[in-house]
């Protein structure tokens, strides 16, 4: 039985997504981080393709993600690093080209591992209220639970431990 994932809203302009998964924090830090291993489970909703993943991680470092559907639809996304504790800790400003978000969201992704299960909890800060609640309801929910059900199968395959 795969591990589910918590949606909550600890304030009116954050929430906070927490997982666990049954792999070691480097390796699940590896997972965040990694083109090679992101592209394998950070693929969008059915349909759509990784097309651009680049990533220079260290602090100041920009990341870029483009994802596009058959039909030539593109949806990107990218920030700059703020903060890197390998393996426990990521601060990244993210802005969609499309900014249905109501501009720059702030995330901190914490990894802490518990008896050989890392658990995720990825906080993410919006601009306001009404921007966090748009988040809500644009079904990051199934989209996110999807993407961290392929990471998990990632995490127990043998490719992820080679990378």
């Amino acid at each position: 039985m795969k591990n589910t994932l918590q949606i909550t809203t600890p304030s009116d302009r954050e929430i906070v997504i927490t997982r666990a998964f049954d792999a070691p924090r480097h390796l699940v830090f590896d997972c965040f981080t990694k083109p090679e291993l992101l592209k394998r489970w950070m693929t969008g909703p059915d349909g759509w393709t990784f097309a651009v993943c680049e990533i220079d991680l260290k602090v100041g470092g920009k990341f870029r993600y483009v994802w596009r559907q058959t039909d030539g639809t593109e949806m990107g996304m990218g920030g700059e690093f703020r903060e890197i504790v390998v393996p426990e800790r990521i601060v990244n400003t993210e802005q969609f080209d499309q900014d249905w978000t109501g501009g720059e969201t702030l995330g901190t992704l914490v990894l802490t591992e518990q008896n050989g299960k890392t658990i995720t909890m990825n906080t993410v800060l919006y601009s306001s209220q009404i921007a966090r609640d748009g988040a809500l309801k644009s079904g990051m929910e199934d989209g996110l639970t999807a993407g961290y059900d392929r990471l998990d199968d990632l995490l127990g395959s043998p490719l992820a431990a080679q990378a």
